[in-house]
């Protein structure tokens, strides 16, 4: 028969599990330092011994990490996705902005389309939400918030989606984006005009996934990454006309 007594579980071992889940499903994200021990022991409902138990099991799965002096953090498990010699290969070659870009339409728009059937009604709040702390950022000069919040609210819908593996791996792709890897976020949010057209792009991505029409959330995304793509063909070329022009001024200068 393959019947097998059941046996207590032990606590660390719940302990364990639900810290991984919550990893999994990106609530715990990368580089988040958890509740002090006694606190977390606390909510948890356990001793403190198990709770360093799990603690010590989810560190030797390379989870979590110790930092002498500021406590236990969620480890950066999302740079691991490409190796150093292939981040810098991406950096030094244009071809690789916009493979990244074509990447994020096919990927972002099968999540839009996840998202308008699977979100749950607070999932579709954050999003609406994002976009309106988006809408405040916009009124103010300094594009950096608006461009932090771009990032986040396509990862809010990614997270709508329900896809764990999609999740982590648009996570490790949106760091490198953050980290200046494929292009500099802030060209696309320099010019007024520029700025206005991608808000009015995340208010219809955001009308579609609210009234729930997948087709439309993904023709959504499908435009706003399309236009991202052209914006920056533009800057390049207009960059690549530049660095002809001052080579023809210095040669001018020096006859």
């Amino acid at each position: 028969m393959p019947f097998r007594p059941v046996t207590p579980e032990k606590l660390s071992t719940a302990v364990t599990r639900q810290i991984e889940q919550l990893i999994l499903r990106g609530i715990l994200r990368p580089g988040e330092r958890l509740p002090p021990e006694r606190e977390l022991a606390e909510r948890l409902g356990v001793s403190r011994p198990s709770l360093r138990e799990a603690v010590a099991d989810l560190s030797s799965k390379g989870l979590l990490c110790a930092r002498a002096g500021a406590g236990i953090f969620v480890a950066d498990v999302l740079g691991n996705a490409f190796s150093d010699a292939l981040i810098r290969l991406f950096s030094e070659h244009d071809e690789a902005v916009f493979d990244y870009l074509a990447f994020r339409r096919d990927l972002e728009g099968l999540a839009a389309e996840r998202a308008a059937r699977h979100a749950s009604d607070t999932d579709l709040k954050v999003i609406q939400t994002l976009l309106e702390k988006m809408e405040q950022a916009h009124l103010k000069p300094d594009p950096d918030t608006e461009a932090r919040l771009d990032a986040e609210f396509h990862l809010s819908i990614i997270e709508a989606s329900h896809n764990v593996v999609m999740l982590h791996m648009m996570r490790s792709m949106f760091q490198l984006l953050r980290e200046g890897v494929f292009y500099n976020r802030q060209v696309m949010f320099r010019q007024r005009s520029t700025r206005d057209l991608l808000l009015g792009q995340h208010r219809a991505i955001n009308a579609a996934l609210q009234a729930r029409d997948p087709a439309a959330a993904r023709a959504a995304i499908e435009a706003h990454l399309g236009f991202v793509e052209s914006a920056l063909a533009d800057h390049n070329k207009v960059a690549a006309n530049e660095a002809i022009a001052q080579q023809r001024f210095e040669h001018e200068m020096h006859r």
